[in-house]
């Protein structure tokens, strides 16, 4: 449980790091100057601009749009000034705001997904060995809620992706929290907009570890499960558990 104490401690520890991060230009995120307000809701919920997020639970509630109905996608959250012609949602809130909520839940960033450099610069078929305990708290299970007949629904974000060959949903598997990367003294998921990725991206915040994230030409939108495009939804980022089964909008 956070407590205010706890919290102010927490934020206040953080923010110079997340300012730091931010980039001064070049960043798709209309996010405004200064540091983030992080404002108390009631005994375990907080907010942060337009998230919220419960100490109890560690959900993270963000506000998002279904971008596209139909095709290729790459990525499944990017910010509205990002990489929209290849993600299943878009959000106008910050990058940067996102990651300040997964920190305060006390998820872990883990570079598992990420091959280590070779000798001469490029890629290895290696990766880093990450304690299990780090692994563990950098799984996240990411939902979808919207309203649908007048009734609120959730289901598992993966439900509403398909493989192209198999014509099947996207396995039901876990995401990845990586953390992102900084370069250039930039927050790179603030510079791109890359939020949750698909297609493996060293910028994005979180990542599809299952079966062909390095490929870009077999997910798409699953056409006869999703809302229409521009259908307004919240997406939640929880701990990892069984999504529920597929409903149909």
């Amino acid at each position: 449980m956070l407590s205010r104490l706890i919290l102010t401690l927490i934020v206040c520890s953080l923010l110079h790091a997340n300012e730091a991060a931010s980039p001064t230009s070049e960043k798709p995120a209309d996010k405004p100057t200064g540091k983030p307000t992080v404002e108390q809701i009631d005994k375990h919920r907080y907010r942060i601009g337009k998230i919220e997020f419960d100490s109890n639970t560690r959900e993270i509630r963000i506000p998002a749009t279904l971008n596209m109905a139909a095709g290729l996608i790459e990525f499944l959250i990017v910010h509205q000034n990002g990489k929209i012609h290849e993600a299943l949602f878009t959000t106008d809130v910050s990058p940067s705001d996102i990651n300040l909520a997964i920190t305060l839940l006390r998820y872990k960033p883990s570079p598992e997904l990420y091959a280590l450099p070779n000798e001469t610069g490029g890629l290895s078929g290696n990766f880093p060995e990450v304690p299990e305990d780090i692994r563990n708290a950098a799984r996240m299970g990411i939902d979808v809620e919207w309203t649908h007949e007048g009734k609120t629904e959730r289901i598992a974000a993966n439900e509403w992706i398909q493989h192209a060959s198999t014509s099947a949903a996207m396995s039901s598997t876990h995401w990845v929290y990586g953390g992102s990367q900084t370069a250039n003294g930039r927050f790179s998921a603030e510079t791109t907009g890359d939020i949750a990725a698909i297609f493996l991206s060293n910028s994005a915040m979180i990542n599809y570890p299952g079966n062909d994230n390095g490929d870009d030409t077999v997910w798409l939108a699953f056409e006869n499960r999703v809302p229409p495009e521009g259908t307004n939804l919240t997406l939640i980022i929880a701990p990892y558990s069984k999504p529920q089964s597929a409903k149909q909008p």
